[in-house]
């Protein structure tokens, strides 16, 4: 964290960067998380202030849809009144709090993209045929699908168990922290045993001789980052480990 908000009268300024920020390109307010002293406040900031520049998009593997780019900030003015949370001081929790909700939504992407894979190439299985027979008579794969369609029913339950928790009690780290790891890891399990299934048909974009269009390749490479953004898996499967053994052992 190297962005600093100095107290000045009526409010903060703010100087840094911040990268991998979630459609900045086409965004007006922006929440910042900022060093203040020797705590971390969270502000709302304008991104039409004078001294925000916003960088061209990066240029990313997948998930082209959502736009980062990164921010900076050179003696932006936040007034008093746009600190997030109850008080200067609290925005390390405010934004955790935030990343809990982002979890349950990568435990659902990971699910709907998982569940789109398994869609396409297990109808593709049906009427594609090899060696004489369709790709769906061949035992190896029944099992397989027979196991992702196990897998992907628990992995959408576990989403929603962590979103009624939430509603309920309004908390649910754990669940959220495995929703996330499940439904990500799913996604990516799924589209490559997908591709692999559909061979060309899989790893082809569009096939320009028929002008047609293919799905897999695109999910694959989205569904990638849902293993990485929003806390890694390994520091979600850190904080399952902690919630059985205690701090005391895992730190």
């Amino acid at each position: 964290m190297e962005t600093l908000a100095t107290k000045v009268p009526g409010g903060y300024r703010v100087n840094g960067i911040k990268r991998w920020i979630t459609n900045s390109p086409v965004g007006d307010l922006i929440l910042v998380l900022c060093k203040t002293g020797e705590t971390l406040t969270m502000l709302l900031a304008d991104m039409h202030q004078p001294g925000v520049e916003v960088s061209a998009p990066d240029l990313k593997m997948g998930n082209h849809v959502q736009l980062t780019a990164d921010v900076t900030f050179k003696d932006v003015f936040v007034a008093d009144d746009h600190v997030v949370g109850p008080k200067e001081g609290s925005g390390l929790r405010t934004a955790i709090s935030a990343l809990v909700l982002g979890r349950m939504g990568i435990g659902a992407v990971g699910v709907a993209m998982a569940q789109s894979a398994f869609d396409f190439s297990s109808h593709y299985m049906t009427q594609r045929k090899v060696f004489g027979q369709e790709l769906a008579r061949m035992q190896h794969w029944q099992y397989k699908f027979a196991e992702y369609a196990t897998q992907l029913e628990m992995a959408r339950s576990l989403y929603q168990k962590a979103a009624i928790r939430f509603d309920k009690e309004g908390g649910a780290d754990i669940e959220a922290a495995m929703a996330k790891v499940v439904g990500s890891r799913l996604a990516c399990d799924m589209a490559r045993d997908a591709i692999q299934v559909c061979g060309a048909y899989g790893f082809v974009k569009t096939l320009s001789g028929e002008g047609k269009n293919f799905p897999l390749e695109s999910i694959y490479r989205d569904a990638k980052i849902g293993e990485i953004y929003e806390g890694a898996n390994e520091i979600q499967s850190w904080v399952i480990a902690r919630h059985i053994f205690g701090r005391e052992y895992t730190g």
